[in-house]
């Protein structure tokens, strides 16, 4: 049984990054509700930090996570497991305004794989492997398919689910877990990268447009138009929108990115 008064999970913010780092390598990061109840946390705080424009999700250890903890669930009831925890957390950093990028350098299974899914970006190393093991133990990838599906092209998704096969990090990108894998010694290069791109974009925006990628269309594309005719409009006459069409006119970063480095 996980130790509750351990940090399992740490958190640390620079430049409007807030990084948040899985921290349980002896457990192999697994979904202890000790560690579940630390992550929760620090989600929290990197989304009610104002200065925080990015938030990075990673991990200590050879594992990025093993999934639950399953000494946990070793004779517990569906209801004394406390895996209500979870998908609160799927769901905080599928919701999150602010982009989630994961950082994956090491194998990640089942819940595991539902962290990375449900963030807005993933980058992994190229050696690291993923499986959807749960049918291998009699139980079935419920709760992380909700992330999941929307990311795997079906066939992928049928075939994984299915056999509970162990997949690296090239098929992982070319499936659509993660958004790119590359070589080990670049990962962190490759993170960064991504990080940096991010923060260039307003706050405001940012936001907007992980809700417009998940919009439900309207019933015909001329409604469709008229719908987001109208929120274009109103994104071009913010004030956002108003200070980075200054900021180009004037070439200067707009005041987002400055402040951020601050």
């Amino acid at each position: 049984m996980t130790d509750p008064t351990s940090e399992l999970v740490r958190y640390g913010d620079s430049a409007g990054v807030a990084t948040i780092t899985l921290d349980s390598p002896a457990n192999r990061n697994a979904l202890s509700q000790a560690l579940m109840s630390q992550l929760s946390g620090h989600l929290a705080s990197a989304l009610d930090d104002k200065a925080v424009r990015v938030i990075v999700l990673t991990h200590t250890g050879r594992v990025f996570c093993a999934g639950m903890d399953l000494s946990e669930a070793r004779g517990a009831g569906a209801s004394d497991m406390g895996v209500h925890a979870f998908p609160e957390i799927l769901q905080t950093l599928w919701d999150s305004p602010k982009p989630v990028v994961a950082r994956v350098a090491g194998p990640a299974r089942a819940g595991g794989v539902g962290l990375i899914a449900a963030c807005d970006l993933a980058v992994c190393a190229r050696s690291a492997t993923f499986a959807f093991t749960e049918v291998r133990l009699g139980i079935i990838p419920a709760v992380i398919s909700v992330t999941v599906l929307p990311r795997l092209n079906p066939r992928a998704a049928h075939e994984l689910f299915l056999t509970g096969s162990v997949f690296d990090g090239i098929r992982a990108a070319e499936i659509g877990l993660v958004s790119a894998a590359v070589e080990d010694d670049e990962l962190d290069a490759a993170t960064a990268s991504y990080v940096a791109d991010l923060v260039k974009g307003g706050p405001i925006a940012l936001a907007a447009t992980k809700t417009l990628l998940r919009r439900t269309p309207a019933a015909t594309m001329s409604e469709d138009f008229a719908e987001l005719l109208a929120t274009s409009a109103q994104f071009f006459a913010s004030d956002e929108g108003q200070e980075g069409i200054r900021a180009f006119g004037e070439k200067r970063p707009p005041r987002w990115v400055s402040e951020g480095t601050e």
